[in-house]
């Protein structure tokens, strides 16, 4: 991927993405300019793909969340899932999985009826059976990535 010091600067903005150049320079032991001239490159070549605001969802009215797995009725239609999902707010992410069921849904919801229509307009766009695990407590997400140096990533040795 990149070299050490990508590595590090790559898991100093994973940790805070508000952090300045400087802030980013002095934990990367490179100058502003050389750190603001990485990040480009790790932006440009799709390393960084983005920077957001984590949101508390239980200050947005959204406290409720539960993991929906879903299997379509009919293997043999088209394989659109996210597609036919992507209109529904309460959808935070969609995951292609293996197993006895296709995809995992992560949904964020107000309350239980919420989530119980959620899973209705999920079972009309898609024609598919879901089975819905309701999360009671999360301790960490949104964890930083922690990359392993470089060494660690080498294939062992054979």
């Amino acid at each position: 991927m990149q070299d050490p010091v990508d590595s590090r600067l790559v898991a100093e903005v994973s940790r805070d993405a508000r952090a300045t150049l400087a802030q980013l320079a002095v934990h990367v032991g490179l100058s502003t300019s050389a750190v603001q001239a990485r990040l480009r490159r790790l932006e440009s070549t799709g390393v960084i793909t983005g920077y957001r605001a984590l949101v508390s969802p239980e200050a947005v009215g959204r406290p409720l969340s539960a993991f929906i797995e879903i299997t379509p009725l009919d293997s043999d239609q088209a394989d659109d899932v996210p597609q036919l999902l992507e209109h529904l707010p309460a959808v935070e992410a969609c995951h292609s999985i293996a197993g006895d069921a296709s995809y995992m849904l992560f949904v964020r919801v107000a309350t239980p009826p919420d989530l119980e229509e959620l899973i209705r307009d999920i079972r009309r766009a898609v024609r598919a059976t879901t089975r819905t695990t309701v999360v009671l407590q999360t301790f960490y997400e949104n964890r930083p990535l922690a990359l392993a140096p470089a060494a660690d990533r080498a294939e062992p040795d054979r």
